[in-house]
């Protein structure tokens, strides 16, 4: 019977602990060229990102904000993984038909960049003609 109290306080303590995760997707390049619209993307995660299996569910869990200069910040209380939001952001890339040139690049934790592919390559070819 011992035991069965320390799991079930071992469990209470897990619940009571306040999770927050803060990511920020930094689109700053692709919005100063007009090619990409932050507050697009800012309402299509706020229509788009599951809580508890409905999309949508947001309420106080889940905040996503549009900061100035094309960044965009989501900030979690509960468990949230920026896998999640890195698949989020391809798809509404491809949406909006910008996969073939831009990519989502981690570039620290819970930090993620917009960047343009790197075209040097095809670039130095044609020089050589």
């Amino acid at each position: 019977m011992a035991a069965a109290t320390k799991t079930q306080r071992a469990g209470a303590g897990k619940k009571s602990q306040k999770i927050t995760k803060k990511f920020t997707i930094n689109a700053s390049q692709p919005t100063n060229d007009k090619i990409f619209d932050p507050a697009a993307f800012t309402t299509f995660l706020q229509q788009r990102i599951k809580v508890e299996g409905l999309t949508g569910n947001l309420g106080d869990n889940i905040t996503v904000t549009d900061l100035k200069d094309g960044k965009i910040e989501v900030v979690a209380h509960q468990e949230f993984s920026g896998r999640y939001l890195k698949y989020l952001t391809k798809k509404f890339l491809k949406k909006q038909q910008l996969r073939d040139w831009l990519r989502v690049v981690s570039t620290s934790k819970g930090v993620y960049e917009l960047r343009f592919y790197n075209v040097v390559g095809e670039n130095d070819e044609e020089d050589d003609e």
